[in-house]
């Protein structure tokens, strides 16, 4: 028996990491064992999730198992994105343009600040007596 043919794409956004499994397919997409809207609840986030695909033109082409962890739900829908983006790459080098246009490929930097020591969070301050 031949191994099926799949693409794996990582993707991670704030503290939310998301390993993608791209099959041909149908279009369907499973996030921890669930359907798409099942798991994450808010169509903002489905929108999110299927960006790189209606970009590409690949919507019903290609099925997408996707184990996600850590994070919140906007980060991992963030995180998804980006591990459907380069998975797809895999997939498929001449979509690269399309997805570099659209910004899918770019990991978003921005992280949470850490607290420093006499705060009460990374910037606000105790409110100030002068008496």
């Amino acid at each position: 028996m031949a191994a099926q043919l799949h693409y794996q794409g990582t993707g991670r956004r704030k503290n939310a990491v998301a390993r993608v499994r791209l099959l041909p397919g149908q279009g369907k997409v499973l996030v921890n064992k669930r359907e798409l809207a099942e798991y994450f609840g808010k169509k903002t986030l489905e929108m999110i999730v299927q960006q790189p695909l209606e970009v590409t033109e690949t919507l019903g082409r290609y099925d997408i198992i996707a184990l996600v962890n850590g994070g919140g739900t906007t980060g991992q829908a963030g995180a998804l994105r980006l591990g459907i983006a380069r998975a797809l790459l895999k997939a498929d080098v001449s979509l690269r343009p399309a997805l570099k246009r659209a910004g899918f490929l770019t990991r978003d930097p921005r992280m949470k600040e850490r607290r420093k020591y006499g705060l009460k969070k990374a910037r606000k301050a105790p409110q100030f007596s002068k008496r």
